[in-house]
């Protein structure tokens, strides 16, 4: 971690205002440089977002920081399965333990477990590939408008913010713009909808050329998978976050890389809900380049508790 890298992340980590020039997403790549103090531990603060809990995508974003780190840059990361297996402190940083699972000709394994206080809140298992030629094939990408045409998340919830809180005045180092009818609109005006959820998103600024190669990229697009894919769930049923009558958290993700991206320009974010029961809501996405190219495929199962 270079030293303006980690005077930027204990800024962050600090909850104080950006300041020198710094926008929210210098402060995410900060956030995702992690400082390495062994050859397989690196070490990760947070942004103090909440007095509960780590967000999900965080902790995610910054394992995969921590496995791909030890694999060799033309290996590309394609899969990664995880689990949140306790609630993460943002006062406490979390050390991250890489197990070298596997170095092959062609594939790299890497398992990650991070923990807090000697207990393991989050494992992450990723694998890398060594690109090569094969069959290729896509589902093409749903016709929407495009995001230039949208209110970003912030106009949007600043017309909300009597309701929502401090939900609605936190930095966004992601600019997300809902195509389809935001989920906390839905239940403001105590509606319903179709358990689907469409949203484009990038970084809000250009991120910097890094030695990890597109690895940044892919764990910013990590870290913003986890940021509306439970979304899908809640509009089916007219509820959303922080309005006193939804709690949850994410329990397991996964996430598929199918072809090289840039987080620094648009993509869609096309999320649905085959089905929830039993206080748990299962959402899958799909990300697509703004050329129409399918980027990266998400499932991810959420714990939801309706009061």
């Amino acid at each position: 971690m270079t030293e303006a890298a980690r005077q930027a992340a204990a800024e962050l980590a600090g909850g104080e205002q950006v300041s020198r020039g710094q926008t929210a997403v210098d402060l995410l790549v900060a956030l995702l440089d992690l400082e390495r103090i062994e050859e397989n531990i690196f070490r990760g603060v947070s942004p103090e977002v909440s007095p509960v809990r780590v967000f999900g995508g965080q902790v995610a974003g910054q394992a995969l920081v921590a496995a791909g780190r030890t694999v060799e840059p033309d290996r590309r990361v394609h899969s990664l399965h995880a689990y949140f297996i306790r609630p993460g402190d943002p006062s406490v940083p979390i050390v991250y333990e890489v197990d070298r699972i596997r170095d092959g000709r062609s594939f790299t394994t890497r398992r990650v477990v991070a923990v807090q206080r000697g207990k393991a809140i989050f494992s992450l298992s990723a694998s890398f590939h060594r690109a090569e030629p094969g069959i290729e094939h896509a589902e093409p990408m749903p016709d929407v408008p495009a995001p230039e045409e949208l209110p970003s998340r912030t106009e949007s919830l600043l017309k909300w913010a009597d309701q929502l809180g401090r939900l609605a005045k936190l930095p966004q180092p992601i600019d997300v713009r809902y195509v389809t009818e935001p989920p906390w609109e839905v239940r403001g005006r105590g509606g319903r909808r179709e358990a689907r959820n469409q949203v484009w998103m990038r970084a809000d600024g250009l991120l910097p050329d890094t030695p990890d190669g597109d690895l940044l990229h892919v764990c910013m697009l990590t870290y913003a998978s986890d940021l509306t894919l439970l979304d899908s769930v809640l509009v089916r049923h007219g509820v959303y976050w922080g309005q006193g009558e939804v709690s949850g958290a994410s329990l397991d993700h996964a996430l598929w890389f199918h072809r090289p991206l840039r987080f620094d320009e648009w993509v869609l974010y096309d999320c649905d809900s085959p089905s929830a029961s039993g206080a748990r809501g299962l959402a899958t996405g799909r990300f697509f380049s703004r050329d129409g190219t399918h980027i990266a495929t998400v499932v991810q199962e959420g714990l939801l508790r309706v009061r």
